[in-house]
């Protein structure tokens, strides 16, 4: 692999590369909503979402977004003294609200000193052509990332789980998207109820089709104040949850389908044990994982793109 001896593209070694240095996410809630919450779309949300699972503590919406980003910041520098940053609208649909909000809010992140560039968290559906075309303008001068929840290539799936728009629908946005002058990243899901293993594998042949250029991957986890927590204490036998041996094992081999130039940013995302219903994976860290994984494509002597066809859209 061109980035480091890795037998994929992994997203650290992308940034050293792309940017010379050390770029940490400073992550921002600003106290956005989805349109499956606000009944614009649907009510009650993504069934396995619970957005507390991963927000950072400093993030608390009645926080500006130049303080959440100093504070942040101030975290960061006390460990690594030279470096630049990348603020995260990460909580919810980043791009729901009207142009002349969001102008001025990533305006402001960008106006924080060493912050050189935007990650934007949204979903396929609510991204307009104004934003699009004023993101183009500030990839110019900034690095902009547009990160879109895919979750499923299962249009059944994305109606189980009350996503409220279709695969169809992310194919056109990043078709859309492509070719603009940003970073264009995918999330998956791996494990959704009802979805088989030649079904997850799939997702990989699929998202290969995508014009994007990072991927993040986590397991299926049922988190407290989540729809599916409920769904799994009434119906535990319709989730059929990865244990770490088997998770590890399937990503070896989902990887070997990816596409080659696709960098995998993440592998795996653990809820805060106080939040975690299942699965239980007595403790162990993200990193450890990440070099099971490691370990495991060593021993299948597989890569990224090993069994990778091409096949685009």
């Amino acid at each position: 692999m061109k980035f480091t001896g890795k037998r994929y593209l992994d997203y650290s070694s992308f940034i050293k590369l792309n940017f010379g240095e050390r770029v940490q996410k400073i992550s921002l809630d600003i106290g956005f909503s989805c349109p499956n919450r606000d009944g614009s779309k649907g009510f009650g949300g993504c069934t396995y979402c619970n957005n507390n699972t991963f927000n950072p503590d400093y993030c608390e919406p009645q926080k500006g977004i130049k303080q959440q980003l100093e504070e942040g910041i101030s975290r960061f520098s006390d460990k690594y003294k030279a470096q630049k940053y990348l603020a995260y609208f990460q909580a919810y649909t980043n791009t729901y609200s009207d142009f002349e909000s969001l102008k001025r809010m990533y305006d402001e992140a960008l106006s924080v000193p060493n912050v050189i560039g935007l990650v934007i968290g949204t979903r396929p559906d609510c991204i307009s052509d104004e934003i699009i075309d004023y993101l183009e303008i500030l990839s110019k001068k900034h690095f902009i990332s547009l990160e879109f929840g895919v979750e499923s290539t299962l249009n059944k799936t994305l109606e189980k789980v009350n996503r409220c728009h279709s695969f169809d629908e992310t194919i056109a946005t990043y078709n859309k998207c492509k070719n603009r002058g940003f970073h264009l990243g995918a999330h998956l899901i791996i494990g959704l109820p009802g979805e088989t293993k030649e079904d997850l594998l799939n997702h990989a042949i699929e998202v290969s089709k995508l014009p994007i250029n990072t991927l993040k991957l986590h397991h299926l986890q049922i988190v407290k104040q989540s729809i599916m927590a409920s769904q799994y204490k009434r119906n535990p036998e319709d989730f059929d949850l990865f244990t770490s041996e088997s998770y590890i094992k399937f990503i070896s081999e989902f990887v070997s389908i990816l596409r080659p130039d696709i960098i995998l940013e993440r592998f795996i995302s653990q809820a805060p044990s106080h939040l975690l219903i299942a699965p239980n994976w007595n403790g162990l860290k993200n990193f450890e994982i990440v070099s099971k994984i490691d370990k495991q494509m060593e021993l299948e002597n597989t890569w990224q793109g090993k069994n990778y066809i091409n096949n685009e859209l």
